[in-house]
């Protein structure tokens, strides 16, 4: 019986691969499997990938021909997970020695649906703990109390799918929007918490989290980035008639709209014209109140003030 399921989504990460599946080795268990799927590389992974067969018990590989995105890659290595439990792993990421075997013993230990750890940042030879914003460390909670407060970060803010361990049984739940290919992660962390039945933080950080790296989405400006607004909606969506969610939702889009509206330089002068006017249409579509109360520094909020309607939203449009 097979205990964890790992799914390790990749697109030419030649660079970077070996480091996470020599990880994978270092972790590897008779009751542990691991599904790599490679989403279209162009690059030597598919023959990294290869290498390593004989030393990872339990590995599949499964290839796209043409590339369909993280959230379509994992999605494909969900529909074959075996595995009482799921976790992932990006390809140019890695775990330390053991990490897997504490993650089990984790959500075994609590017995909820699933369980959120720290990580580690990496930039160059820097090395950042970063910790789940839940404080309560070890015990069961509900997960809608990890949504609020709005002006604080919570574990909503804190999307990444690699950071934890989750009940395979919550079957759709972790499931992602198909057609995204960047900030998937952001409806999928709000329907975990809005419709899972507990969860807990526990002070693990086995993850190593490589930051700034040449070909991730984050750090290129193509069409790709204006799947932001898509994700958006769909988190809006799904607390459009909760009054006590709908302003964290959306002071969380603001904020984030401010944060790539600062780095708005890197897009074409096309994708700059047309993010700004999909920004100025999600806008406007907001509760006038909820903007104005989003409660943002004031440099954050002075970048969405032009982009506002000019009849509307008096109180954020004051200098």
């Amino acid at each position: 019986m097979i205990t964890l399921s790992v799914i390790v989504p990749v697109r030419d990460a030649e660079p970077y691969i070996s480091d996470a599946l020599t990880s994978l080795v270092r972790n590897a268990r008779a009751d542990f499997e691991f599904i790599v799927v490679d989403d279209g590389s162009a690059d030597e992974t598919p023959l990294i990938v290869e290498d390593v067969r004989d030393e990872l018990p339990g590995l599949t590989v499964l290839r796209n021909t043409v590339p369909a995105g993280l959230a379509d890659a994992r999605n494909l290595g969900l529909s074959l997970a075996s595995g009482r439990y799921v976790t992932f792993l990006d390809g140019d990421d890695w775990l330390a020695p053991g990490y897997l075997t504490q993650l089990v013993a984790a959500i075994d230990g609590l017995g909820c649906d699933f369980v959120r750890v720290d990580h580690v940042q990496v930039e160059g030879r820097k090395r950042t703990l970063n910790r789940a914003p839940e404080h309560r460390r070890g015990v069961v909670l509900k997960p809608r109390d990890g949504i609020l407060p709005l002006n604080a970060k919570t574990m909503v803010d804190y999307p990444y799918a690699w950071a934890g361990i989750y009940r395979r049984d919550l079957g759709e739940l972790l499931t992602f929007p198909g057609h995204l290919h960047t900030a998937e992660d952001r409806p999928w962390i709000w329907r975990l918490h809005r419709e899972a039945r507990s969860f807990a933080a526990v002070s693990l950080a086995g993850v190593f989290y490589r930051r700034l790296v040449p070909n991730s989405l984050t750090q290129i400006g193509d069409e790709r980035q204006l799947h932001f607004f898509d994700a958006f909606e769909m988190v809006l969506a799904q607390v459009r008639a909760e009054e006590d969610l709908l302003p964290k939702a959306v002071r969380s889009f603001c904020a984030l709209l401010a944060h790539h509206l600062e780095l708005i330089d890197r897009f074409s002068p096309d994708l700059r014209g047309r993010f700004t006017a999909r920004a100025g249409e999600l806008l406007a579509g907001l509760p006038a109140e909820l903007v104005a109360g989003s409660g943002l520094e004031p440099e954050r909020a002075a970048l969405l003030r032009p982009l506002l309607p000019d009849d509307a939203y008096a109180e954020v449009r004051q200098p």
